[in-house]
């Protein structure tokens, strides 16, 4: 009776919106943990200067169709800062060392070059470029730069004060190789996802100086592997933020919080061994015995590349295996994988990623059941 009039008592009940809310929300978190599981997360760890945002910007180059033309462009007044920032720091070293410019005319450019500031050192003038050029032509500045690796000065040094009329040039546009070379300062988070093989990858890059780890925590959680990058070149530098300590000993430092925290207890961890070109000059000249008392080998490459692997592996085998097992011919651990790296060689890095996606599809078919 008045049935015909009356409402339901679900369309009476003031909370229908709220659940069907709620459920919306559960239906959300289902499809977006789905992807979650169908997405590879990859975690780009390491000191400063390790070359993990080269890595990061190769990502692009090889998965995400590049640099667009904007990006390009955005990237002159950081190639600019690199040129006018290495000199700059060359002509302190100079000073520091004291050994004084040969053309004694160019002490008052170079004094003008030392207080410039600001904006003055993303763009790159006629006159600073030719003060540049004259300054890197000096005898006094080569003798710096022959001891580079007592500086602060960026590893694009030579390569942006070889291209000075290039870069200096008022149509000048960067190119793909200007920003895999300049060094830009990663602060905050790098977020990138890409397509590979039909799997979705995605590549968090995070600052490495001491100030920027803090923010490491957030990316920590459901890692398929850790990425972590090691400057082989640092073996005779030190820290930026700290000139007592050594960059390799930091790394190592760094490297065992990483490889034995357990955050990463089911992740991979992969061990890029990077800028093996500038280790390969480097090591002719002065011995891994300055960083490591107990080397007693030759300044072969191959002999202090494997030195420093098992480095790391040994302490990567704290919690992964007994580090009797870790020897030159077995250097591999369960869950570790080594790579040595030139992160400014596309070609090189396309190699290496091709064998990690191998390792992380392989590792994850294991993990299925497979």
């Amino acid at each position: 009776m008045g049935g015909c009039g009356s409402r339901s008592l679900a369309e009476d009940d003031p909370n229908v919106e709220a659940h069907a809310h709620s459920k919306a929300i559960d239906h959300s978190l289902r499809t977006e943990y789905k992807e979650a599981k169908r997405q590879h997360k990859l975690l780009l760890l390491g000191a400063g200067e390790s070359g993990k945002s080269t890595i990061a910007k190769q990502m692009k180059v090889i998965h995400m169709n590049g640099f667009s033309q904007d990006e390009l462009i955005s990237y002159r007044p950081v190639v600019h800062f690199n040129a006018l920032l290495s000199m700059r720091l060359l002509l302190a070293a100079n000073r520091k060392f004291g050994i004084g410019l040969k053309d004694d005319k160019l002490e008052a450019s170079a004094d003008r070059l030392l207080g410039l500031s600001g904006k003055q050192l993303r763009e790159l003038t006629p006159e600073n470029a030719e003060t540049c050029r004259a300054l890197w032509a000096d005898e006094g500045i080569r003798k710096v730069y022959e001891r580079v690796h007592e500086t602060q000065v960026p590893d694009s040094a030579a390569y942006c004060l070889n291209a000075l009329d290039r870069i200096a040039s008022p149509t000048y546009i960067p190119t793909t190789e200007d920003c895999l070379r300049c060094r830009s300062r990663t602060t905050g988070i790098v977020d990138l996802t890409f397509q590979c093989r039909s799997t979705q990858f995605r590549v968090i890059d995070v600052g490495g100086q001491r100030s920027e780890r803090m923010k490491w925590i957030h990316c920590f959680e459901g890692v398929t592997a850790v990425l972590f990058c090691v400057a082989l070149s640092g073996y005779n530098q030190q820290l930026y933020e700290d000139e007592q300590v050594n960059r390799m000993h930091e790394a190592l430092e760094l490297f065992d919080e990483v490889a034995n925290s357990r955050w990463f207890q089911r992740s991979s961890i992969v061990l890029f061994l990077n800028k093996s070109d500038i280790f390969r000059k480097r090591i002719r000249v002065q011995s891994l015995k300055c960083c490591f008392a107990d080397y007693d080998g030759s300044h072969s490459y191959t002999n202090a590349v494997r030195f420093i692997r098992n480095k790391f592996i040994s302490l990567a085998a704290k919690h992964r295996l007994s580090t009797a097992d870790i020897s030159p011919e077995n250097d591999a651990l369960p869950g570790l994988y080594t790579h040595v790296t030139c992160a400014t060689d596309t070609d090189n890095i396309r190699y290496v990623f091709e064998a990690v996606t191998d390792t992380i599809l392989h590792t994850n078919l294991l993990k299925s059941g497979f």
